[in-house]
């Protein structure tokens, strides 16, 4: 896990649209995001800069058009900014985490299924 600065909210957009398509221009980052609320062209290529700047993304400058990378994947990210938020807002327990997120939305079956085969590899895991 490597010492990237938190994505904001919408930094985190871009890196969805950049994650499902490996890379992208800013014109095709804009129009994915255009999808979902109207926004500025230039305010997503402002906010791909600073991302440039944090060290979130890449720039191949090969083509007329620059092409986007984001340079952690999206397990990474997720990896880190779980870390960050069990050990800011839940004191370091993972419980307590997992507790407050079962407790705020109602699971559907699928989702109880899966949880429960996680728990159960985790058993077998530390042999239990």
């Amino acid at each position: 896990m490597t010492d990237l600065p938190r994505p904001s909210k919408f930094e985190l957009a871009i890196l969805r649209v950049l994650w499902s398509r490996e890379t992208a221009t800013v014109r095709q980052i804009f129009e994915e995001l255009q999808k979902e609320r109207p926004l500025g062209y230039t305010t997503v290529l402002k906010t791909i800069l600073i991302m440039l700047e944090k060290g979130l993304v890449v720039r191949d400058e090969s083509e007329r058009s620059h092409i986007y990378r984001a340079t952690q994947k999206e397990q990474e990210t997720q990896a880190s900014l779980l870390h960050d938020l069990v050990h800011r807002a839940f004191g370091g327990s993972a419980q307590k985490l997992v507790m407050a997120a079962i407790k705020e939305g109602a699971l559907s079956l699928k989702e109880e299924v899966e949880i429960k085969a996680l728990l159960e590899a985790s058993r077998k895991m530390r042999g239990k």
